[in-house]
Parts: structure tokens; C-alpha cells; sequence
């Protein structure tokens, strides 16, 4: 900067050449009087705009305060040339602070600059914005910043910044930036082929989808994807390799932002993951003598064992990662020793079997005297996450001895796990008592208020540890040094159950009195007015020693402190009163029980973890585990139940049926009819959950409807491109082909498909492979489909297509999979059939509608339209039922994985005078009913012309 401005290299050159401060001082100030001065006098041309201001900034750098050049600084930005307008933000940022007035006058400068088609000014103005940040700043240039990132125009470097820029403008200022709105297209650029654009927006991401998952929720299946790419196939350039480890920071963030979420339902993503993690460790079984090397392996290795545990902790790769880390937390090297601790602490919170953990519990218990603390504290952290039953005796022991030599910013968190520990795993009440006392006795101050008040509480509500607990607090109260904890839990405890061993040698009422007594002397007031209420107690048990506690009531009245003197006033009142009188006793009365209350020493232990800014679901401290709930299934009748609303007329099964079968008086004019509507548009509640609105159009429905009773078809075209339906079928399971081609002669990049099923519990659809990241020109990709329905469902699963092509596009459509693609055909005789609908009975098990219908061209019933609609949704026609040749009648068995076989019986009877049809549908679920009977209709129904349509249930 110095080279080309001789004015400045010589002042800095005097600067430097200065002996003493004073001299310092001097040369500044001239040279501060003689730059205000040519401000004041205008007529700079740029570079002498240029020199003076860097002469400012190298001042305010020395520390000295500068009042003088922002105006400059604010011109120079706007000027053509590089070297002044660099001068200029550097000014900026440097002397301007976020609520300068001055930044007003430079928001339109940087905009324009980042508007400008030369990267190098584009990239001054991000750090200019990302460097002074403000919030007026934020909100009138996050949109640019944005469209920089997004733009296929943007050189990779600009891109780069833009993205840090914009995760520092939302850490400062969240609510500036639309997460909503931009999600998808910033997802988008994860499958961007320079890694370090991929680095720099994974970071972005990874800070936007802990506080908006749902947003970014398609992250999962792209950071799965890349990590696959990476690892696995080594799809990256040699310049990305440290030292042999491909982008190192790149695959942490991606196993980092997979902890985000849940563990995905999808198998081929379980399945390239579960690849993924075990090549990461297989790559680490064999150490390697380089340092570099060795640090990148073991950072994305200990993101990994995080991520394995995260995802299940019962499978094979824990177990691998269990071996590895007892490695790691002997080794040599104190930042391996640190997270192997660490990574280990987070297994034994998650895991039910801690035995793989419990071999290596020795070099734990050394590892709390290592001479790092931060190991130590991680060394504590996990012992206090692996303790259970079998080895709390063991644990608890090892971290009293320990507390008397650690650290004094340790002492505090110990003492609060060791008093929870002991709760949680006490096998007798005498481990119990000896321990938490002991503790109290040994930890001195560090000791709070809510360990000594669970103490209580616990003792209290023990009947059978009252008198242990007496004897043994009244035995530490005889060592010479008491600490005020354990006089205050022994005031308490012999005051309510000292008369409990009053009896034995040893523990008279006078020898508690004087053991108890003798500590007041050294206790803050709180403690002595705890003692006075003992005593009250002690005059109303212990008669014989009730002179001496009269005395001590006696002396504490006239004491300074105000609830001292009170209570000895009071207290001195109440042992003077005749001894027949009950007022001392109602008074004196036993602590009743405390209602159960949940432990205030985990609260404590919670708020000292809590303070974190990592919200992956495990990062904070606890000892919880994973819940998994067993599905509940429930049996549904079947075909041939006999549950239903069937008549209890006896008289002949034919008959009764003829009469339901009666044919339709359909020669009057129709009323209230209207053509239903299958499937409601849940664009809504999709958008809500970060789901795109469903692509419309009249073709789109057409073509779902045509492919609800039919194997294969066209489900999407436009210009750009097709998508097609090949299905197969087989009890609850199927099989769908999803053809996707690009019709465009320029590729679809950031190809993306995924599919969202709103009723998972009822049905699962869930693809056997990943997509590419990019559809060649004129090229087909094939993605199958795995189908398996578990119960009735009503709303089909929606593929999400999402491409670049120019822009960010998304394409969502319903899936043609529907209750009926479940519905096998089943031949019936006309006895079985009358059975079973009689049986089965009317509603709610039936399902009835009256709809329009239109005719063929010659002016006739379209019988084939309708026998293939009717066959293509599964059921068998069966001849010779009806004596209508018009009317066609079904029956079939919907399969079920969970509720089973579901019956369905169907009978439609068109009618060519009135144009209408009647459909009726009878099952042993009247929610199959219902469905199957809105499938079937909608492809019969003739266009909606007239007002509502009569329509029965």
C-alpha cells in the first residue's frame, strides 16, 4: 500500500524512527493538523484523498483516537480505480463502528459495487458488510448478497464470501434473513462442483437448519450424498486432499449437520451412510506417523463415532468405534486423550449396554489425574455418564478421593455429580448416608445449598435411615473442623432424631448438645439460627438439659443481628412455659414428609451445561437414553367377519339381496349432484412443513387419475422435462419405477428427488437409491420405489422433483398410489356373494353415490371404460350376478401389512336414459369403503356442469 505513496512511507518511516513516546505524539499531531487542514481546503484529487486517508488509518491503528477523514473514506469508495476504493472500505470498516451515522451515506456505494461485474469490487463490498455488520446495512444488502451467492454468473471466490457474509449477517441479525423463502435454492448449491463453494455454504446451512430444520430438511439427503461422493467413490480434485484426507473441514460440517436431525427412515440412505461411517473408520485403523495427517483423520473420525452413535447405538459400527476409542484415550497425545473422552462420555450417555466402556473404567479413573484439566474435566464428565448399579460403589469412591486434590474450578460440578450419583445408585441407606456426609466433609465450600437440602429431604422421608443418619452426622460433628454444611445437616438431623439414640452410650441429649453447640461459634448467622431452632426442640424432648439451652436462649437475645435476636426472643418464651402446656408441643412437632419433587441438584447440573450454542440433540450433559416405542398393532376385521350391521330378518339370504340390488328409478331429472373430489389440495400444510406447493393444471390431475387403475403412464410433462410410472403390485408391497428424463439440450444440475409421505405410519415409499446430482441433456434416469402399505391411508406420497436450470425449480406431484393399488381380485359364486354383502350390511360399512355420467359416441353406456376402470383398481368382476347387463359387480381383498385383509365388495348400476350411475361399495372398513368408492367414481364421472351432487354414507 506504502510503495506508490512516498508521502505515506515517509511518515511511517518517522513513525518507526521515533526514540521516545513524546516524539511520537509530536510527529502525529503535525501531521493530524496539517491532514484536517487540506480537508479543509478541498480540491483533492484521488490520490492525495487516497495518501491522507491511509495516513488516518495507520494513526488509528498505532491507538491513537482520530476524528478526521470518514467523509474522504465515504468518496473513495465510490471512486473507479482499485487502489482508492480499497483505501476507502478499509477505512470503513476500521474507523466506522455499526451505528455511525456515516454508513447511511455508504449503503448505496456498496451496492452498487456488489452490483458491478467486476469481482474484485464485489468482494471489498462483502467484506465491507461482513466486517461492520450492521443492521440498517443487513436489511438493505442481504438480497444482493444473496443474489451474488445464487448467481451462475458469480466467480467461485465471490460466491465463496457471499455465503460467510451471509451466515454473518444472519449470526448478528437472524431475523434479516428470509430462511423460509431462500431455503431450498441455498441447499441447492451443496451439489456445486468447487468444494470450497460447497465448504463455505454447508457452513452457512449448518447455522440456518439448527434453528429452521424443516427448512433445510432436503440438506440430509445432499450432505449423505456428498459425504458418499468424498469417501467413498473419491470424487474430489488432488488440491482438496490434506495431507491424503480428503477436505477434512468439509466432511466434520456434513457429519455435523446429520446430527441435526433425526435418523432418516429411508434404507438407501441408511444404507450409503452406514458405508460411509465404516470406511471413515476402517481409513483410521492404521495411525499414521504424520502429524497433519493424523489431526484431519481423527477430526472427521470423532464426527463420525458422534454421527454412528447419534443414528443407532446398538449397531456393529458403536462397537467398532468403542475399540477405537479405548485406544484414543490412552493415547500420548493430550487433544486425542481430550475427544476420545469426550466422543466416549456421549457413547455411555446413549447406550444401555456400557460394558464395551467398563472394561477401559481404569485408564478413565487415571485420566482424572492428568495434567491437562480439560482432560480431567472430560475424564469426569464420563465417569459420571458411564456409573450405574454395579459400579457406583466403585465410581463414587474414586471421585471422593479425587475431589480432595482437584481442581478448584472442578470442585463445584464434582460435588453435584458425586451427591447425584449416590441418590441415583444407592444400594443401602447406610452407603448413602456415609458417602453424601463424607462428601459434605470433605468439599468444604464448594459444597451449595441444594446438596445439603436433598440430604434432608431424603432423610426425612426415610423412616429406617433416621437413627443411622443421627448416629453418624453426630460422629463428624466430633472432629475437630466441622465445615458449616455438615453443622447445618447435623442441626437439622439431631434436632428431629437425635432422641432416637438418645439411649445408647455415647449420644446422651447433653453430648449432642455440647458436640453441636461447640461449632455455633465458628458458623455465618444462618447457621446459628438453625441451632436455636434445634435447641426449642431439644427443651421439648430432652427436659434434663433444658437449663442450658434456656441459657444459650437467654444470651442470644440481646445479640446485634436482628433474626437472631427474634428468634431467641420467641424461642426463650417458649421454654419458660409450664411443661403441661401443649403450645410447645404442637410447636415442636416432627417435620411431616416432603412431597415427592423432582432433584434440584440435576436442575443445578443442567443450567451449568446448558450454556451452549451447539443444538445438535446430544451436545448438552445428561444421562438419558433412547426411548423406542413398539408400535401398537391393531387387528381389523377381515372378509369374512361376522361383525357387521348385517338384518336378522331369517328369511332367504337371495331374496333380501334382490331387493338391495333393485334397479334405480333414475328417470327424473337429477338433483344436487356435483363431481367429487378425491384427494383435497394440501398445499397448505405442505409449505408449512417445507414441502413445495403441488405443481397444478388440468393435465397433471388428468394424468394422476388415469394412473390410479392403471400400471404405467405419463405422470408430468412439460418443456423441460417428463416423468413417467411403471407399477407392480403384490399383496401390501409394490414396486414403483419412476422414470425422470430430460427433455432440454443443457444439463439439470442440483438434481434432486425426494418423497414425503404424510400418513408414515400407514404407508412407507421410500426410494432403493440415491438420484445423481446432474441429468445429462436428453437422458432418463430410473428410481424405484419401495412401497409397503401398512394400513388404510387416504393421501397418496408426493415426489419432489427440484432442479437448476437457469433458476431453482421444484416440481411436486402425487404418486398414483393409492388404497386400491393394494386391492387383489377374488372369484365369487352368487351365494357367496349375497353372503358376504349381507354380512358386511349398509353404513357406516357402506359407502354410496349417485354421479354423473357421459356416453360413448354412438350415444351408449361406455361399458369398457368402465370395466377397466373397475378391474384396474383391483377388483375381479364377477359374471352372472347381476341380471343387468349394464351393471357390473367387483369383489376383492385389500392387503394390509399391519391391519391384515380388509374385504370390499362393489356394485355399479349406470343408467343411459337419466345419464347417471349409482356406485356402492361395501367393506369390512368403512374407511376402504369410502376411499375405493372416490377412486372408482372420479375417472366415471362425467365433467361437473350442474350444482351438488346427492351423495349418501
Amino acid at each position: 500500500m506504502a510503495t506508490n505513496m512516498r508521502g505515506l512511507t515517509q511518515f511511517i518511516a518517522d513513525i518507526r524512527g521515533a526514540r521516545v513516546r513524546e516524539l511520537e505524539e509530536k510527529r502525529i499531531n503535525k501531521e493530524m493538523a496539517n491532514i484536517r487542514k487540506r480537508f479543509k481546503d478541498g480540491n483533492l484529487d484521488g490520490y492525495q484523498k487516497k495518501k491522507y486517508v491511509a495516513k488516518v488509518i495507520f494513526t488509528y491503528i498505532l491507538g491513537y483516537k482520530v476524528d478526521i477523514g470518514h467523509m474522504e473514506a465515504v468518496n473513495l469508495i465510490s471512486s473507479s480505480k482499485y487502489s482508492e476504493k480499497q483505501i476507502g472500505y478499509l477505512a470503513v470498516t476500521l474507523l466506522m463502528h455499526e451505528n455511525s451515522d456515516f454508513l447511511r451515506l455508504v449503503v448505496n456505494s456498496i451496492r452498487k459495487d456488489l452490483n458491478d461485474n467486476n469481482e474484485i469490487h464485489n468482494c471489498l463490498a462483502l467484506h465491507a458488510i461482513a466486517n461492520v455488520g450492521s443492521r440498517e446495512m443487513a436489511e438493505a444488502l442481504s438480497e444482493d448478497v444473496h443474489r451474488l451467492l445464487i448467481s451462475p454468473t458469480s466467480e467461485n471466490f465471490v460466491r465463496k464470501k457471499a455465503a460467510l457474509t451471509l451466515l454473518r449477517l444472519y449470526r448478528k441479525h437472524p431475523d434479516v434473513v428470509p430462511v423460509q423463502e431462500w431455503a431450498l435454492r441455498i441447499v441447492s448449491i451443496m451439489d456445486d462442483p468447487d468444494l470450497g463453494v460447497v465448504l463455505c455454504v454447508t457452513s452457512l446451512i449448518l447455522a440456518l437448519a439448527q434453528d429452521h430444520p424443516e427448512a433445510f430438511a432436503i440438506a440430509y439427503q445432499k450432505a449423505v450424498d456428498r459425504l458418499n461422493r468424498l469417501v467413498v467413490e473419491h470424487e474430489y480434485a488432488a488440491t482438496y486432499a490434506y495431507y491424503k484426507v480428503p477436505i477434512p473441514w468439509l466432511q466434520v460440517k456434513l457429519l455435523r449437520l446429520l446430527q441435526i436431525y433425526p435418523p432418516s427412515d429411508d434404507p438407501a440412505l441408511q444404507v450409503m451412510l452406514q458405508v460411509v461411517l465404516q470406511t471413515i473408520m476402517n481409513n483410521c485403523n492404521e495411525p499414521s506417523r504424520n502429524v497433519q495427517h493424523n489431526n484431519a483423520q481423527h477430526a472427521v473420525l470423532f464426527e463420525a463415532i458422534n454421527l454412528a452413535i447419534h443414528l443407532d447405538t446398538n449397531s456393529p459400527l458403536v462397537n467398532t468405534a468403542a475399540v477405537l476409542l479405548a485406544r484414543f484415550i490412552s493415547s500420548k497425545e493430550t487433544n486425542v486423550r481430550y475427544l476420545g473422552l469426550d466422543t466416549m462420555a456421549h457413547l455411555a450417555a446413549r447406550t444401555d449396554n456400557l460394558g464395551a466402556i467398563k472394561k477401559h473404567q481404569g485408564t478413565i479413573i487415571i485420566s482424572l489425574r492428568d495434567k491437562d484439566i480439560s482432560v480431567r474435566r472430560r475424564a469426569l464428565d464420563l465417569l459420571y455418564s458411564m456409573c450405574d448399579v454395579d459400579n457406583s460403589e466403585l465410581i463414587v469412591g474414586e471421585l471422593l478421593r479425587y475431589l480432595k486434590v482437584a481442581d478448584y474450578g472442578l470442585r463445584e460440578e464434582m460435588v453435584l455429580k458425586i451427591a447425584i450419583l449416590t441418590e441415583k445408585y444407592a444400594s443401602t441407606y447406610k452407603w448413602y448416608v456415609d458417602t453424601i456426609l463424607e462428601l459434605l466433609s470433605a468439599a468444604g465450600d464448594h459444597v451449595g445449598e441444594e446438596v445439603w437440602y436433598r440430604v434432608v429431604q431424603i432423610v426425612t422421608n426415610t423412616e429406617d435411615l433416621q437413627a443411622y443418619a443421627a448416629k453418624v452426622v453426630f460422629e463428624y460433628l466430633k472432629s475437630p473442623s466441622s465445615h458449616e454444611s455438615l453443622v447445618k445437616v447435623g442441626g437439622y438431623i439431631l434436632g428431629e432424631y437425635g432422641h432416637l439414640i438418645a439411649n445408647e452410650p455415647g449420644y446422651s441429649p447433653i453430648e449432642q448438645f455440647q458436640v453441636l453447640h461447640s461449632k455455633s461459634q465458628f458458623c455465618m448467622a444462618p447457621t446459628r439460627a438453625l441451632l436455636l431452632s434445634t435447641y426449642i426442640k431439644w427443651v421439648n424432648v430432652f427436659p434434663e438439659i433444658k437449663p442450658q439451652l434456656v441459657n444459650v436462649f437467654e444470651r442470644y437475645r440481646h445479640v446485634l443481628d436482628v433474626d437472631l435476636q427474634q428468634r431467641a426472643c420467641e424461642f426463650y418464651a417458649l421454654a419458660l412455659r409450664p411443661e403441661e402446656d401443649e403450645l410447645l408441643q404442637n410447636v415442636c412437632e416432627e417435620i411431616p414428609p416432603f412431597p415427592p419433587r423432582e432433584s434440584a441438584l440435576l436442575n443445578r447440573l443442567n443450567k451449568k451445561n446448558a450454556e451452549s450454542e451447539d443444538k445438535r440433540p446430544w451436545a448438552h450433559s445428561g444421562n438419558g437414553t433412547l426411548e423406542r416405542q413398539p408400535s401398537k398393532l391393531m387387528k381389523k376385521p377381515t372378509l369374512v367377519d361376522t361383525n357387521g350391521h348385517g338384518s336378522n330378518s331369517t328369511g332367504d339370504i337371495s331374496q333380501d339381496i334382490a331387493n338391495s340390488l333393485a334397479g334405480l328409478d333414475l328417470t327424473s331429472s337429477p338433483v344436487a349432484m356435483q363431481s367429487p373430489s378425491s384427494f383435497s389440495d394440501p398445499s397448505a400444510t405442505l409449505a408449512a412443513k417445507g414441502i413445495p406447493r403441488l405443481t397444478g393444471g388440468p393435465n397433471v390431475d388428468r394424468w394422476f387419475d388415469k394412473l390410479a387403475y392403471t400400471p404405467e403412464g405419463v405422470l408430468y410433462e412439460d418443456v423441460q422435462i417428463q416423468i413417467g410410472i411403471k407399477s407392480r403390485y403384490q399383496g401390501p408391497v409394490g414396486q414403483v419405477a419412476v422414470y425422470i428424463g430430460n427433455k432440454m439440450s443443457a444439463p439439470l444440475t442440483s438434481f434432486t428427488t425426494a418423497l414425503h409421505t404424510e400418513e408414515s405410519e400407514a404407508l412407507s415409499a421410500s426410494f432403493v437409491k440415491i438420484a445423481p446430482s446432474t441429468l445429462a441433456p436428453r437422458t432418463q434416469i430410473q428410481q424405484v420405489v419401495q412401497v409397503e402399505c401398512k394400513k388404510v391411508f387416504r393421501k397418496p406420497p408426493i415426489l419432489v422433483v427440484s432442479f437448476l436450470a437457469g433458476s431453482h425449480q421444484a416440481i411436486a406431484v402425487r404418486l398414483p398410489i393409492v388404497i386400491s393399488k393394494f386391492l387383489e381380485g377374488v372369484k365369487l359364486g352368487p351365494t357367496d356373494f349375497f353372503e358376504r354383502w349381507k354380512l358386511i350390511g349398509g353404513p357406516p360399512r357402506e359407502s354410496q353415490s349417485i354421479f354423473p355420467i357421459s356416453l360413448d359416441a354412438t350415444g351408449h353406456i361406455d361399458l369398457a371404460k368402465q370395466r377397466q376402470v373397475v378391474s384396474g383398481h383391483g377388483f375381479q368382476i364377477l359374471e352372472g350376478i347381476d341380471p343387468n347387463p349394464s351393471n357390473l359387480v367387483g369383489a376383492g381383498i385389500v392387503h394390509t401389512a399391519v391391519d391384515g385383509k380388509v374385504g370390499c365388495l362393489l356394485r355399479l348400476e349406470p343408467n343411459k336414459e337419466a345419464k347417471l350411475s349409482r356406485i356402492t361399495i361395501r367393506s369390512t372398513s368403512e374407511d376402504v369403503a369410502s376411499e375405493v368408492q372416490k377412486l372408482v367414481q372420479k375417472p366415471l364421472a362425467a365433467e361437473p356442469s350442474g350444482p351438488a351432487e346427492k351423495r349418501t354414507a
